[in-house]
């Protein structure tokens, strides 16, 4: 008290003076030499972890809530050492994982890892930054422009993806995401071309009547995540009948009616995801059918959600899927699943970055800057939903490299030919019977009697 009171008299403070206090930076528990001997140490456990993985039991066998228990009820008061932390990974951390990588996981689809993708994570920890526009870290963004290109041509996507052009792609978290994120730009396209010549209350009112009337498409057989991204969207989602006989692929007479059926019920759709592989069936849609029904409703984005299947087009005896891509407004696959990357790696592609810009970009005076009002730069924040983005594109520079394109070729043509195998011998059984596509198989039933085995079991 005496001492505010001095300072508020004028009274000299050491500070005041041009004497300074010394302010001692608190130690760090983790050092680089400690780093060094920490990091050595959780590159064996790793490379250990993947050696013995074949042994090691797929499905984790703890009950929910196991964790809880087997944790303090807070952090510690003081640093504790890393030999401690890191044995409790395999005590407390080992006992509750799914081993996604290990050669016998069969559920769902695969989780790619490798070690160059490991890598790439480790110098994007490094040099982490938020990375929302090019000069946060230029060569974050540039690098995500090249290797996008670099995949985009791998993959045979027609040019209009590349980013010389009007289009581009940009890396999303995952195709969920990808998709609510070309779904906000198609409803706000479909409403700024419905109330282009409008002004003031009218336009305002035009927009609000027609946002009740939008209507999002998608197959039955479509990922759930576009009803999702509806729902986000606050639009209406319909799906699209499929059948059997078409091999559960969306057709474009199936389309034509269902697009005629909202209008008559004055419903507005603005959006269709069609599929490269389902997730239940691995069904391809009918692009060639759907582009012709496409020139119809120009007004429609079409999202291709070729989120797993997708990676089979480096190969050359894929690409004919790829032939009216040009007609669709955007292209999503995931990297991530079947193409060697660590997650999270879903790489977006847009015809006209511009529908994604228009609808996302906000620039307060804080973001804000010479080279982004140039309009000479990529801003990635404009191309998605966060602000915030990782160093994504480090991995897949590594990975791309690493492989190249011969080995990611390799990879994919070794696990066709194992499904092919694996078809062959589902198909010599009898009991069963099995619909196929490449590399996912569904196995219903066969007719109860003697001999029979359900699936389910």
């Amino acid at each position: 008290m005496e001492h505010a009171k001095d300072v508020a008299n004028g009274a000299q403070t050491p500070q005041s003076s041009g004497q300074h206090t010394s302010i001692n930076k608190p130690q760090d528990p983790m050092d680089s030499t400690k780093f060094r001997e920490a990091a050595h140490a959780a590159v064996d456990e790793i490379i250990n972890y993947y050696d013995t993985l074949p042994s090691r039991r797929v499905l984790s066998s703890v009950e929910p809530g196991y964790l809880r228990s087997l944790l303090p009820s807070g952090p510690p008061e003081d640093p504790e050492p890393w030999h401690e932390i890191q044995k409790d990974i395999e005590s407390k951390i080992m006992p509750g994982l799914t081993h996604w990588q290990s050669p016998n996981f069969m559920a769902f689809f695969p989780a790619s890892s490798t070690y160059p993708g490991m890598l790439g994570e480790l110098y994007s920890a490094a040099f982490t930054a938020p990375a929302f526009n090019w000069l946060c870290s230029p060569a974050i963004t540039e690098l995500e422009t090249v290797v996008l290109d670099w995949l985009a041509k791998l993959l045979n996507l027609p040019d209009c993806y590349l980013s010389r052009g009007e289009g581009g792609g940009v890396i999303q978290g995952s195709a969920s995401e990808a998709v609510v994120t070309v779904m906000v730009a198609a409803r706000e396209r479909y409403l700024r071309e419905k109330s282009e010549g409008l002004e003031g209350e009218a336009r305002e009112d035009k927009i609000a009547h027609l946002r009740g009337k939008l209507v999002a498409l998608g197959s039955e057989q479509a990922h759930s995540s576009t009803h999702k991204a509806a729902n986000i969207a606050g639009t209406r989602y319909r799906s699209v009948p499929v059948h059997l006989e078409d091999d559960f692929a969306l057709t474009g007479r199936g389309l034509r009616k269902t697009i005629e059926d909202c209008k008559a019920k004055g419903q507005e759709p603005f959006y269709l995801t069609v599929s490269l592989g389902t997730t239940s069936t691995c069904a391809v849609d009918c692009f060639e059918e759907i582009a012709q029904v496409a020139k119809d409703y120009p007004s429609i984005w079409i999202h291709v959600d070729a989120a797993y299947a997708g990676a089979a087009l480096v190969c050359g005896e894929f690409q004919h899927h790829t032939a009216h891509f040009s007609a669709f407004d955007s292209f999503d696959m995931n990297m991530h699943k079947w193409l060697l990357t660590n997650f999270d790696a879903s790489c977006l592609y847009v015809k006209r970055r511009r529908d994604l810009t228009d609808a996302l970009s906000i620039t307060p005076s804080y973001l804000r800057n010479t080279f982004s009002d140039s309009g000479l730069v990529t801003d990635y924040r404009d191309w998605q939903i966060p602000l915030g983005r990782r160093f994504r594109a480090m991995k897949i520079w590594f990975v791309l490299r690493t492989y190249g394109i011969s080995g990611l070729k390799a990879h994919i043509r070794h696990h066709i030919q194992l499904g092919e195998l694996f078809h062959s011998l589902i198909k010599s059984r009898s009991d069963l019977f099995a619909e196929t596509e490449k590399t996912t198989f569904v196995h219903p039933s066969g007719p109860a009697g003697p001999g029979a085995r359900s699936i389910h079991e």
